[in-house]
């Protein structure tokens, strides 16, 4: 088990957390407009076809408070780091880490003013695994996910790094086994390789992209990235009902598992896997061709992961449903010259007598030759005549 003292120094030298900058006073009517990301990702056009309705995220985080813009969907939740008491509902982070990531995700807003969040109907699990911000161990982050396992959440969002433990990685592959998406960032800048959680395969790591979908200049890059999201001048809840604005692969993480929930919801029956297949499928390419270290598959787009007609994932027994199941017939099916014949009646008629000529054809040679054995056999038997 790695010490605290140990996992204070890791965090220092890689910290996931968003830059959060000081929570203000800003009226509720002006931060709808402050958040670009709804626009870029036509959160409007995706929300005529899932708000996340049924859908559970579990935000292991410093706490979310239940400000006047979530409160609706924040469930109670849990305190997983030794001493705590509660249960999830209140932030440890004065600049509301937690709040903000759980904003993000699953705010409701109040009428077309607030904070609104990815799936606004989504319900929001509260797991608070660290004192405060930036002092989490591994142990108690894999506590949450077991957490998050026995309450049957559908996603997990980590935003936030830890050490390496035998016991974290058990805990992701668990939730990974029990069909749980997990979303992690996938580090700051100031990050030497893509941390854990987010560098656990079968993790979804998010990289950040600025104002027009570049990598922004805070964010890590790695083999490990799956899925790039807006992560810069993000505005969401913060803590005593203020907001506030951040950057950082938080804030991505946060978006793409709200883009998670509003799949979940329209596609109950997806497995995890093709939950991430369809988020990647759709993805748009950037940087260079393919998957890459910058971009992962690409950059978010949470409608056509809503929308297209995604293939399933090779050998996967559960297709990735599209919205028509039962597609019309192409031209080539209805119109086609050079589609093939139907198979000819008469040729297989002919076919099928000649085969029965030949048949009896042989039985009727079968049948002289053993007459013939016959009347050779009685001839050697029979008494010759006297002479």
């Amino acid at each position: 088990m790695i010490s605290r003292t140990t996992r204070a120094a890791v965090v220092l030298l890689c910290a996931t957390a968003a830059a959060v900058l000081p929570g203000t006073p800003a009226l509720a009517d002006q931060v709808r407009d402050n958040q670009w990301h709804l626009r870029y990702l036509n959160i409007a056009e995706a929300h005529k076809i899932s708000q996340g309705e049924g859908v559970t995220v579990a935000v292991i985080d410093t706490g979310v408070d239940p400000h006047p813009d979530l409160r609706n969907n924040l469930l109670p939740g849990t305190v997983t780091y030794p001493g705590g008491t509660g249960d999830g509902r209140q932030d440890g982070d004065p600049g509301g880490h937690g709040t903000g990531m759980a904003g993000l995700i699953a705010a409701h807003g109040r009428g077309n003013s607030g904070a609104l969040g990815i799936a606004p109907k989504a319900k929001i699990l509260p797991i608070r695994d660290t004192k405060r911000k930036n002092d989490g161990e591994s142990e108690d982050t894999a506590a949450g996910i077991r957490w998050a396992i026995s309450k049957k959440a559908d996603v997990i969002n980590i935003s936030a790094a830890v050490s390496p433990t035998p016991e974290l990685r058990a805990a992701v592959e668990a939730a990974l086994r029990a069909d749980i998406v997990i979303v992690a960032s996938g580090g700051n800048n100031n990050y030497f390789t893509v941390p854990y959680p987010a560098r656990i395969e079968g993790v979804v790591a998010v990289s950040a992209t600025d104002r027009n979908g570049e990598i922004a200049p805070i964010s890590n890059s790695g083999k490990e990235i799956v899925i790039a999201a807006p992560g810069v001048d993000i505005e969401s809840t913060s803590t005593n009902g203020r907001y506030s604005k951040s950057n950082g692969t938080s804030n991505a993480t946060a978006i793409v598992s709200g883009a998670v929930a509003l799949i979940r919801s329209r596609y109950p029956d997806l497995s995890a896997k093709e939950v991430v297949h369809r988020l990647t499928s759709t993805a748009v390419d950037k940087g260079a061709p393919g998957r890459d270290e910058e971009y992962g598959y690409g950059v978010l787009d949470i409608v056509a992961a809503l929308t297209a007609d995604v293939p399933p994932l090779a050998g996967d027994a559960t297709p990735s449903t599209s919205t028509n199941p039962n597609p019309t017939p192409t031209t080539a099916d209805n119109n086609d010259t050079n589609a093939d014949p139907e198979p000819n009646n008469t040729s297989t008629i002919l076919t099928t007598i000649a085969l029965a000529g030949c048949t009896a054809l042989f039985v009727l040679a079968l049948l002289a030759t053993l007459l013939t054995l016959t009347l050779i056999r009685r001839k050697k038997t029979s008494p010759r005549p006297p002479y």
